[in-house]
This record gives structure tokens, C-alpha cells and sequence, in this order.
């Protein structure tokens, strides 16, 4: 079958041997369940397989692909054909998985939002593999204080360490995109700030970075209508910029906020 990549679903197929070899070694996958999304035409897919895992999924949007994909691997993996922004990847296995995900860049960050947003206190997962736009994983694992820091890398810092893995060439990719990339390893935390409704933490965000180079004395009023009280209580420089507070602070302000609200 002769497939042709779809820009319309970001499709950009990882074929640098190297590359795939060091993606399948960075974690031991041997008799583990994977969750693989957006395999393509299923390059990463078989060096996954000759790991020798117990269980192997696969969710591929795609039809021709997924297709494809069956003639190649047949009962060795299970095909999801569907979004991945509409599957319950808590529903796939009763075992946390280890997902690996060349994610279509132009809904990368949506997808990480969503599974971020969901999470209980139970992970359906031991770690996530992920490939992003490098200037995206960039503002992902941004450290307070610099200009890539904001609103993204506050919700992933939220429930989960990152660590990057490497950056890769727009050469390993056919067809061939415009820009760099980056594979970062996600993996949860033991404690994290337990929030009521995670789509707080967006909306105060989104609100202290619409105007990230001014003060944050304005959003946070607006926010507890001028209450000196709070900011005491946690200590608050009202002086400061957005990009000036560690995220621990964010969990605390939405913390605040959703107390008044109860």
C-alpha cells in the first residue's frame, strides 16, 4: 500500500535508524504494556515489537494507515482507529501502560493538556515518550524566570516530572518539516497539589500571562477583588511578573481561589 503523508493530521514519519534505536532503549519495555500514538506507517512500531512487550496498542486517527498497519503486524498489536482526543486511554488496559507518541504537532499540546486535565489520583500510566515541536518542548520543561516559561509549563509541572531526551533533526523525519524536534520523557509524581477542578489553574493562567511584562498586581486582584489578606498568606510580591512565580505558587493562588469559591 502506498501511503502518502497527510499534512492535514501533522503526519511527519520518524525513519532515522539511530534515532529509533535510542527511542526503544530509553526505558526497559520487555513484557510492559505499550500505548503507541500516531504509529504512521509503523517505523517505530516494529522496533517496539522486537523489545518483545506483553501487550501493545496502537491508536492511529488514519484509516489507510491503519490498514496498513494491520497487513504489516497483524495480531501482534491492537488498533485503535480513532482520535486519540477522543479515546478514555484509561479504559485501554487495567495495567498502567508506557506511552510512546510521535503526537501531530498541530494538536501535540492539546493532547497533553487533556491527559494531564484527567488524571486522578490514579495514573493510568508509567510513563509517556513523547515527541514534540522543539520550540514546544522547549516552553514545556521552561524554568521560572525565562521567556519560554508560561502557561504550559506550569500544567506539566503540575502532576509530572520532564526531562529531555534529545533534540532531532528535521533530516530524520519523511516528509521532511521545517523544524527541530525534541523527545521528552514524562513521568509522574508521587505528591502533587490536589485541585479541585484542573480548568482553574487554566483560567488563572491565562489570565496572568495575557500580560505577562506587566505586574501581577492587576490579574491577582481581579482574581480576590483586592484582597491584601491572601496575598499575605502566601507571601505574594504583587510586584513581581507572571514569569517570576514558580508554579508551586500557581498551585497555590488556584488553591485559594477555588476555598473562596466553596
Amino acid at each position: 500500500m502506498n501511503i502518502i503523508p497527510k499534512r492535514s493530521l501533522g503526519q511527519n514519519f520518524l525513519i532515522d535508524h539511530n534515532v529509533l534505536e535510542k527511542i526503544v532503549n530509553i526505558i526497559e519495555i520487555k513484557d510492559k504494556e505499550i500505548l503507541e500514538i500516531g504509529p504512521g506507517s509503523g517505523n517505530l512500531t516494529q522496533y517496539i515489537l522486537r523489545k518483545k512487550p506483553k501487550k501493545f496498542y496502537v491508536i492511529e486517527k488514519d484509516n489507510n494507515l491503519s490498514l496498513l498497519l494491520h497487513e504489516k503486524f497483524n495480531s501482534e498489536i491492537n488498533i485503535i482507529n480513532d482520535d486519540v482526543l477522543r479515546v478514555s486511554e484509561d479504559k485501554i488496559s487495567k495495567k498502567k501502560l508506557i506511552v510512546f507518541g510521535n503526537l501531530p504537532y498541530n494538536i501535540s499540546t492539546e493532547i497533553l493538556s487533556k491527559w494531564i486535565v484527567n488524571i486522578n489520583k490514579e495514573f493510568w500510566f508509567n510513563e509517556l515518550i513523547l515527541m514534540f515541536q522543539k520550540e514546544v518542548a522547549d516552553r514545556i520543561i521552561a524554568k521560572s524566570n525565562t521567556s519560554n516559561y508560561g502557561r504550559l509549563s506550569i500544567l506539566s509541572n503540575w502532576k509530572l516530572n520532564v526531562e529531555k531526551i534529545i533534540d532531532i533533526k528535521p533530516e530524520s523525519f519523511s516528509p521532511r518539516p521545517k523544524i527541530e524536534s525534541s523527545l521528552l520523557l514524562f513521568f509522574p509524581k508521587k505528591n502533587f497539589f490536589n485541585l479541585k477542578d484542573p480548568k482553574n489553574l487554566e483560567m488563572i493562567t491565562r489570565i496572568f500571562f495575557s500580560q505577562r511584562r506587566k505586574m501581577i498586581k492587576k490579574p491577582f486582584n481581579q482574581l480576590f477583588n483586592n484582597s491584601k489578606k491572601i496575598s499575605e498568606k502566601l507571601g505574594l510580591d504583587l510586584n513581581l511578573r507572571p514569569q517570576n512565580l514558580e508554579p508551586e505558587i500557581y498551585y497555590k493562588i488556584t488553591n485559594e481561589y477555588e476555598n473562596l469559591r466553596s
